[in-house]
């Protein structure tokens, strides 16, 4: 069990905040390119319609200056192309300034080519419902305004389009096929993009709902720490008077004539040591170390010297180990990892004290621990919310707190747990860590256990 102090709170939730962060930036980045695969299909549509409208239908363009109009926005595309196509923060302030360059090459296409008498006016309604789905509320309505003015200085000072008035044609008048062409122009680039757009918000709220559930379950176990080390600290001292009342125990005649009498002190005092060991633990977690160092050692003797002591100290009959670890790496390891794994042994043998299994590999950089039984398994209910706090089998107050730490320690470690249920009976725990997250650099100059 693993706790949190001092400034380790302050750290976590620095670490929280800039998570959500990411997740933001990450939603924003994806919007943006959004933002240029448009940009791309406006020049497109752009080019056909200035096309269309010289050569099929015979309108007078000012073809120069729009084309240059066109080559500022396909050179503004291609830098934002290199800016974005990184994974880069984006934030409302970069979004809002790349619609503020769509609307602006929007009004002065319109000015070239007619102005509110160009059916293609109500193309600002896109960019209106862009940046209300993309941008902050101040954003959405500065946009609002300025699509407005652009709108009134257009029907002041653009020069009207030479098409004849005749609506009253109806679908063969040339004002209303433009404006259908527009209106079907913006509902499928709206479908289109707002779907997709959509989509990166609900992916953004799920994730920052993740982050939430991870804080609060965080939270859950820095008062669990807190109150496991300050229970460590009020047993280290009934745990030292009853290591000498035992110790005076051996010396006296009446228990050194009782060798039955002796080996159950003997037992005793080796349960009082597991005791001492499990205090220490708390605390080396906590960060209160009692003298004891970080362990530096090399993974295969980590893992060896755990099982041996787990398995001395646990009443398990029948105990099957395979360690496929070929390359003995030196890594770093501290008693949260190594009260991971116990944990994860513990549940295994109290569903099934007659066989217990550890594998160890290494794969591609990472290692691999699995842990079988030959009990009853998983129940569907405790599979779908595996590694949640209170979720066990076992029917007692604070059941379900050892699988719900062990995923979280190896969360912190980049690493995740996984369970399943054995087809041919019990169930399985696979933990699997980066060894990036505990390697040394270098192979210590001496081993320290």
């Amino acid at each position: 069990m693993s706790a949190t102090t001092d400034g380790k709170p302050i750290a976590a939730a620095l670490r929280r905040a800039h998570s959500a962060a990411d997740v933001e930036y990450a939603a924003g980045h994806k919007n943006m390119l959004q933002l240029i695969e448009l940009r791309w299909i406006a020049v497109i549509g752009q080019v056909t319609t200035i096309a269309a409208a010289i050569l099929v239908f015979g309108v007078q363009l000012p073809l120069v200056q729009m084309l240059e109009v066109l080559a500022c926005l396909i050179a503004f595309n291609v830098a934002s192309h290199l800016r974005w196509h990184e994974h880069r923060p984006v934030t409302n302030n970069e979004l809002f300034l790349a619609l503020l360059v769509d609307v602006a090459s929007l009004t002065i296409q319109l000015y070239l080519s007619g102005g509110t008498t160009n059916p293609f006016a109500f193309l600002y309604l896109l960019q209106v419902i862009l940046s209300a789905v993309l941008l902050e509320a101040w954003s959405t309505w500065t946009i609002v305004g300025i699509t407005l003015a652009c709108l009134a200085g257009l029907s002041i000072f653009a020069q009207p389009l030479p098409l004849p008035f005749d609506h009253a044609r109806g679908i063969a008048s040339l004002y209303v096929q433009g404006m259908l062409i527009c209106f079907v122009l913006n509902a499928a680039l709206l479908v289109v993009f707002i779907s997709r757009i959509s989509t990166t918000l609900r992916v953004r709220a799920a994730q920052l709902a993740d982050l939430r559930q991870r804080a609060a379950e965080e939270e859950h176990i820095v008062r669990m720490g807190l109150l496991a080390s300050g229970a460590a600290h009020e047993l280290g001292t009934p745990l030292a008077t009853v290591s000498v009342i035992l110790g005076d125990w051996k010396r006296m005649p009446e228990f050194k004539r009782s060798p039955e009498m002796l080996e159950e002190l003997n037992e005793m005092q080796t349960q009082l040591k597991r005791c001492k060991s499990i205090v220490t633990s708390i605390l080396l977690s906590a960060g209160e170390t009692r003298g004891e160092s970080a362990v530096r050692t090399t993974i295969r003797s980590f893992l060896d010297e755990l099982v041996d002591e787990w398995q001395d100290s646990r009443p398990v009959r029948d105990f099957a180990y395979d360690n496929h670890i070929e390359d003995d790496l030196p890594v770093a390891f501290d008693s949260a990892l190594k009260q991971m794994i116990d944990n994860v042994l513990d549940n295994a043998l109290e569903a099934s004290p007659d066989w217990v299994s550890l594998e160890a590999g290494v794969d591609d950089g990472t290692l691999n621990l699995t842990v079988r039984d030959r009990g009853p398994g998983f129940a569907p209910s405790m599979l779908a919310q595996f590694g949640k706090p209170y979720q066990s089998s076992k029917g007692r107050p604070g059941g379900g707190l050892g699988l719900f730490l062990a995923v979280n320690v190896a969360r912190t470690l980049g690493g995740f747990v996984a369970a399943t249920n054995r087809p041919e009976g019990g169930a399985e725990v696979r933990l699997t860590l980066p060894l990036s997250a505990i390697a040394l650099d270098k192979k210590p100059d001496h081993v320290q256990h």
